[in-house]
């Protein structure tokens, strides 16, 4: 059973970076796709960036596009999202999520069956 903890939110001023990582236990990441989702108070979860398994396919929500940056090192099993020029609009829980070999919308969080438990990421002056 992969197991996934995400690792790096925090403070940060409008206009910083931060790197979030999500480290898998349990099996190999090789054999996942990954997605990174955050959520806002009060609003809904959303897809904010994915991974193919190989690496050569990313996708981004249109708010980050530019910003930030989805990788993974399977050898480490370990995804990051590098994040630049963050906005106050940033701020949320992140999440990053896993799911075998595919899926068909990696928006739809339902498609994804391994979550973490999430980490905060404020960004504020």
């Amino acid at each position: 059973q992969l197991q996934l903890v995400e690792s790096g939110g925090g403070l940060v001023q409008p206009g910083g970076s931060l790197r979030l990582s999500c480290a898998a236990s349990g099996v190999s990441m090789a054999f996942y796709v990954i997605g990174w989702f955050r959520q806002a108070p009060g609003k809904e979860r959303e897809g904010v960036s994915y991974i193919s398994l190989s690496g050569s396919s990313t996708n981004y929500a249109d708010a980050v596009k530019g910003r930030f940056t989805i990788s993974r090192d399977d050898t480490k099993n370990t995804a990051y999202l590098q994040m630049t020029s963050l906005k106050p609009e940033d701020t949320a829980v992140y999440y990053c999520a896993a799911k075998q070999f595919g899926l068909r919308d990696w928006r739809d969080d339902d498609e994804y069956n391994n979550w973490g438990p999430g980490t905060q990421v404020t960004v504020s002056s």
